[in-house]
């Protein structure tokens, strides 16, 4: 390892291109003889003072100033930096042998503090943090790209535009439109709904039609119970009602059960948190452990739901408000899907007003106006005494970066609460007032805006 560092700090001062791009990664604590380290100290003070690196002749000048180091400390590092010489050597060898040694010393320090913090060393950390600190050491990796060039690049863009991107598509027509063939990677989805409109059936729903992709599920409820989250997977891929499932034999419980394992599903994990209790480094955890113990990997993540999420940001009880702790929530659950390289799936409750309301707006979620800023794609799931009836509910786009918001705004689905199962319905049930095709007249819009529109055409509301 002693090579290694002397390697590093040579070409510091000697190798102008490496320095500038590896400059940025390399922290002091990855080096572990004081001499040396007093030798980057000096490198990095230099460049951030001049905005070059400095020479053998200058560094020796600055080290000659500090008043921290005795006389034969001088002599010691001076002879270090005497030895220094200007070597050819593969640049891109150098700067992977660089990024091995960073991610080695990171993980090496990660693990001595998490140590320290173990023993009680460390009175301000508890050992929740553990899990970030391995998380953050793991990820230290170096970023050497300056950008996209718009001219040089051209040709790669037009291969990003045609692309095939992996998406994760639903089982309904009109989420599918809209999303153009379904979630992408690393993104955060938001459904918005008040109590008992249906969040937790949208995303047991699309649980279930995701392992039946053969695609591995991890569900994390922080509300229900575990049991209660498998019960209503059951009803769905069962095609049973929740009241008849509790009714089965054993017997025939089983055949379901072997008749769906034989369909190749994927694998579904479901875990549960006590509520406002685990937040993403939890999560974190959780999916390392799976890996290990399991040798499952997820393709996609729910999370029942977010505002009963818990910030590694802020311990509870903090002195933050709510747009604050909401905000940090949505930004951390997007981080670990972007970690990931997968969708997640979550929902949050209305404001009261938008409980009452039969036309929801980003206005209307609650706490934090910061979700909407933060997801990448919220839909309302809305729903009146005539639409139950009709045992239907309505969706309305709120924001959506796959596709154009205003295109199918609204639409409306099929709803069978008993087997919480989704459905596409007929063309004619569908509140087509906000897509753009107005020669259709909405059947179940009772806003403001629906009621407006059918007195427009003279039809009695």
């Amino acid at each position: 390892m002693k090579n290694i560092t002397l390697t590093i700090l040579q070409n510091l001062i000697t190798n102008e291109d490496y320095a500038r791009k590896v400059l940025p990664f390399i922290k002091k604590d990855y080096f572990q003889d004081k001499n040396e380290k007093i030798v980057f100290e000096e490198i990095v003070s230099f460049a951030t003072k001049y905005s070059k690196f400095p020479t053998k002749t200058s560094l020796e000048v600055e080290l000659n100033n500090r008043k921290d180091i005795s006389e034969q400390q001088y002599k010691e590092i001076t002879t270090i930096v005497g030895d220094f010489t200007s070597n050819e050597v593969d640049n891109e060898w150098l700067i992977d042998t660089t990024e091995k040694f960073c991610k080695d010393k990171a993980i090496y320090n990660a693990i001595v503090e998490g140590i320290g913090i173990i023993e009680g060393r460390d009175k301000n950390k508890t050992p929740d943090v553990l899990p970030s600190l391995l998380t953050d050491a793991l990820a230290v990796s170096f970023d050497n790209r300056v950008g996209h060039d718009y001219i040089e690049d051209a040709k790669n863009r037009f291969d990003y535009y045609h692309r095939i991107e992996k998406r994760i598509p639903f089982d309904l027509d009109y989420f599918n439109k809209i999303t153009k063939g379904g979630l992408p990677q690393k993104t955060l989805n938001i459904a918005l709904a008040g109590t008992g409109v249906g969040k937790s059936l949208f995303m047991c729903h699309m649980a279930a039609n995701c392992i039946s992709q053969g695609r591995n599920v991890l569900y994390i409820t922080l509300e229900m119970a575990e049991e209660r989250i498998a019960e209503r997977i059951d009803a769905n891929l069962m095609n049973v009602s929740i009241d008849n499932l509790h009714d089965l034999p054993k017997k025939m419980y089983e055949d379901k059960i072997e008749a769906i394992t034989n369909k190749n599903v994927g694998q579904l994990i479901i875990k549960e948190y006590p509520t406002a209790s685990a937040h993403t480094n939890h999560f974190r955890a959780l999916i390392q452990e799976l890996s290990i113990k399991k040798s499952f990997k997820p393709d996609i993540i729910f999370v029942d739901y977010l505002n009963i999420c818990a910030s590694s940001r802020f311990k509870g009880g903090s002195n933050v408000n709510s747009y604050t702790i909401i905000k940090a929530i949505a930004e951390e659950l997007r981080g670990l899907a972007v970690e990931c390289n997968l969708p997640i799936v979550s929902a949050t409750q209305t404001t009261r007003s938008g409980f009452v309301s039969t036309d929801i707006g980003l206005e209307d979620t609650s706490e934090s106006f910061g979700l909407p800023a933060t997801a990448d794609f919220m839909f309302a799931l809305i729903s009146t005494e005539e639409m139950d009836e009709l045992n239907q509910i309505s969706v309305k786009q709120l924001k959506n970066r796959y596709n154009d918001p205003t295109v199918n705004k609204r639409f409306v689905l099929g709803i069978d609460r008993s087997k919480m199962k989704l459905y596409d319905v007929e063309l004619n049930a569908q509140d087509l007032s906000d897509s753009g095709q107005d020669n259709e007249i909405p059947v179940f819009d009772k806003s403001n805006s629906g009621g407006k529109y059918a007195k427009f055409q003279g039809i009695k509301v």
